[in-house]
């Protein structure tokens, strides 16, 4: 009887972890809503703010693990300034040392009272190219704004002006201060709390409210902002994730490294 326990014990085992593996997302980074994300920053008033909403769960923009400790990472928030463009860098620590990348929001200013944006998940996490931009501005704080103050928010072909977003104009106000996180792996914000993440299939329908106002696109617009990141990008050597799978960078004692591949499955084509 005892053996016959222990068997169905091992055969629950065996489809609880092919269920688990049903579960994950196609690319490690779909567990980050871009999506979200703009309309986070969108309904920022400092890049300060942004940061802390995107660590509230109430939110649901995060459900990243990328350190495996079975709760979701901090996400650092850091502004790159290049002339009249910036990059809003977002990434994680995963230990004392190393740090990921997890996405960047590239703006532009481009003439007075225009600027446009796109958001890019980093290469890492995301398939490669993965780029979200604005595609309605009617509704929430920028609506609000065109009603109350008349500032024009239109659509100029396929680019959204982005310049009545409390953000935007936030960071080209004259007093502003780059803002760069000052919160480091362990030493966290005292109001933050992390909680366990999520199943991958429920997490995207978390979405549903934030996918109808942006849509991907195939271009990136915000080349000089770009070429001041890129010297300054994070990608971590414990651990590399793609469209391929996850590959655990495991380093003995002698600094020997062996890499070891983790399948993931497919559970969706496409975002919606």
């Amino acid at each position: 009887m005892k053996k016959i326990n222990l068997l169905l014990l091992v055969v629950l085992g065996i489809t609880s972890a092919f269920g688990q593996n049903d579960n994950r997302p196609e690319n490690t980074g779909d567990d980050f809503s871009l999506e979200g994300a703009l309309e986070l920053f969108k309904n920022s008033n400092s890049i300060e703010e942004f940061e802390k909403s995107l660590n509230q769960e109430n939110n649901q923009v995060n459900n990243l693990d990328l350190d495996g400790d079975g709760q979701t990472d901090y996400i650092n928030v850091e502004d790159i300034k290049e002339y009249d463009s910036h990059v809003i860098v977002m990434s994680t620590y995963l230990n004392e040392t190393e740090k990921q990348d997890i996405a960047l929001i590239a703006i532009e200013k481009n003439g007075d009272g225009k600027a446009y944006l796109q958001i890019e998940g980093d290469e890492d996490l995301f398939a490669k190219n993965t780029i979200i931009e604005p595609k309605t501005e009617e509704k929430g704080a920028v609506q609000q704004l065109k009603t109350e103050s008349n500032v024009t928010v239109v659509e100029n072909g396929t680019t959204v002006n982005v310049w009545g977003w409390p953000s935007v104009r936030y960071l080209y106000a004259p007093t502003y201060v780059v803002w760069v996180s000052p919160y480091r792996w362990r030493a966290y914000p005292r109001w933050w709390r992390p909680w366990r993440p999520v199943a991958h299939p429920v997490f995207y329908s978390y979405g549903v409210r934030y996918r109808p106002y942006y849509h991907p696109v195939s271009v990136r617009r915000v080349a000089v902002a770009r070429k001041a990141y890129y010297p300054r990008r994070h990608s971590s050597t414990l651990v590399v994730h793609n469209r391929r799978g996850t590959t655990v960078i495991h380093k003995n004692k002698r600094g020997n490294v062996k890499a070891v591949k983790v399948k993931r499955n497919r559970v969706r084509s496409g975002r919606r």
